[in-house]
């Protein structure tokens, strides 16, 4: 077995045998949670193996160990819900209707606000766009939101009148940009991200929701990556819709949630027509019921919101300090060396999104979360990618991540590169990816790679894969713009 060599670069001090971080990067020495895959081996193109480095939760995390050990417990007692008589579906039923009350005890909802279970981020965001509200078959006002958003929030609110906004090159001028949008009335909804899927950098939702109030408009924060970062309270940050995803969020089984308060939604078109959403239906006619099942027609996926439930309950119970100190050293420790990588260069919104205050009390932390953009001169990115996967056993995210506005207001129409990380990071993903971009600003590519259905892949690649994988690289078509 082989394992990846980390040459010391400026910001590492030198060791006995190999080099060590600084004191001030010893939080994130090892992982802040135990999460499923955390010693998976990767085969490497030039043979043997080594630890898989995993850089893309901000893609789907790994489930936590606690999170997989609650589902192997309640797996035999899976049965329907709701309608269930027999002692397996009552359970079910209990388990089920109470990860609504731990879901929204996690993000600090307000004792009225619906808690509906969906597919994902994307999801929620379309159902909450079939319930804007409607006056004789009129939309009541716009949706505004701003062109740095991930297409699950931007994508549903083209369907309904709308308001598109190119942010100003900083944050504290957007906001003002923002001010002058909403004052000029006729805006229902105000539609923002919490946290950038692309550069990480969080957005003042607690002064976006103020702002909106001002002018009489509601907001919906798309939290995807600020929940699996950052403690949200809904109730003191006043922000009225808050959607995310059981996947970034440390759980298996793509559950999603839409958090929020219950009037449009109870008034709104139900998301899914079919048993359960309904009060009576006749066969040309139908009387649709309120609340959560108004929009969760059919059988619901009862494992993904329990173990979405579970996940945040681990994270409910986090030292704040100590989870925050992890995930800033991993990425001060990367930033800065990647800042020493000759032709590699660091992507960012807003040049005040680190030091921003809006003095409103707003998400605690820093201004940015585990997630870092940024390119290589001279190489595509998906080369890149492919490259740090088959030679080095890292696994990050490249393209344009499903925010094509943002990349192109970057400078990046054909992609970039990001690396994210989480509870089960440790500093060495981050020294390994260093090292390996050095060696390819120094050495170059170690081997061969030729375009596959749209994806760079090693040319004869023989490296063997689990015998129940369906694809070995190279063999599937392109991947679709996922919710990352």
């Amino acid at each position: 077995m082989t394992t990846a060599t980390i040459p010391a670069t400026p910001e590492l001090q030198s060791g006995a045998g190999r080099a060590r971080p600084e004191a001030r990067f010893a939080a994130a020495s090892r992982p802040l949670a135990a999460v499923t895959g955390a010693e998976i081996q990767a085969p490497l193109i030039h043979g043997g193996h080594v630890r898989y480095a995993n850089l893309d939760y901000g893609a789907s995390a790994p489930a936590l160990s606690v999170v997989s050990a609650y589902l192997n417990e309640i797996l035999p007692f899976y049965a329907s819900v709701h309608r269930g008589a027999g002692y397996a579906s009552q359970i079910s039923t209990s388990v089920y209707e109470n990860a609504r009350t731990t879901v929204r005890d996690f993000v600090g909802g307000r004792p009225d606000d619906s808690v509906i279970f969906t597919r994902n981020t994307t999801d929620s965001l379309n159902l909450l766009a079939g319930c804007l509200p409607i006056v004789d078959g009129v939309h009541t006002g716009e949706v505004l939101y701003l062109d740095i958003e991930h297409h699950a929030n931007l994508l549903p609110w083209q369907r309904v009148p709308h308001r598109s906004v190119i942010a100003a090159p900083t944050l504290a001028a957007t906001l003002e940009l923002l001010r002058g949008e909403l004052a000029h009335g006729g805006v229902s909804l105000l539609a923002v991200t919490g946290a950038s899927n692309v550069t990480g950098e969080i957005l003042p939702i607690r002064a976006l929701a103020a702002l909106a109030h001002d002018y009489g408009a509601r907001i919906v924060v798309d939290a995807a990556q600020l929940a699996p970062h950052r403690r949200i309270d809904i109730a003191a940050d006043g922000v009225d819709y808050l959607a995310f995803s059981g996947h970034k969020l440390y759980a298996p089984f793509g559950a999603g949630v839409l958090v929020g308060r219950p009037d449009w939604l109870d008034a709104g078109t139900p998301h899914l027509a079919g048993g359960g959403a309904v009060q009576d239906a006749r066969i040309d006619a139908v009387s649709w019921t309120t609340g959560p099942a108004r929009h969760e027609g059919g059988s619901p996926n009862v494992l993904g919101a329990a173990t979405l439930a579970r996940a945040t309950q681990v994270i409910a119970d986090l030292d704040v300090e100590q989870w925050h100190a992890h995930e800033n050293a991993i990425r001060s420790f990367l930033v800065e060396g990647l800042a020493r990588i000759d032709g590699v260069k660091v992507h960012q919104i807003f040049p005040d999104s680190a030091s921003f205050d809006a003095g409103s009390g707003d998400v605690p932390g820093t201004g940015t979360i585990g997630v870092v953009n940024f390119s290589v001169e001279g190489y595509d990115a998906g080369l890149v990618a492919a490259y740090l996967s088959a030679e080095h056993g890292i696994g990050l995210r490249d393209g344009r991540f499903c925010a094509h506005p943002l990349l192109r207001r970057l400078g990046l129409p054909s992609g970039s590169l990001r690396a994210s990380f989480g509870l089960g990071s440790r500093l060495e993903d981050a020294q390994r990816l260093l090292a390996a971009l050095q060696e390819l600003r120094r050495t170059g590519l170690g081997w061969d790679y030729v375009v596959d259905a749209g994806r760079w892949v090693p040319s004869n690649d023989t490296r063997s894969y689990p015998h129940w994988a369906p694809n070995t690289p190279g063999t599937a078509g392109a991947a679709p713009c996922t919710r990352d």
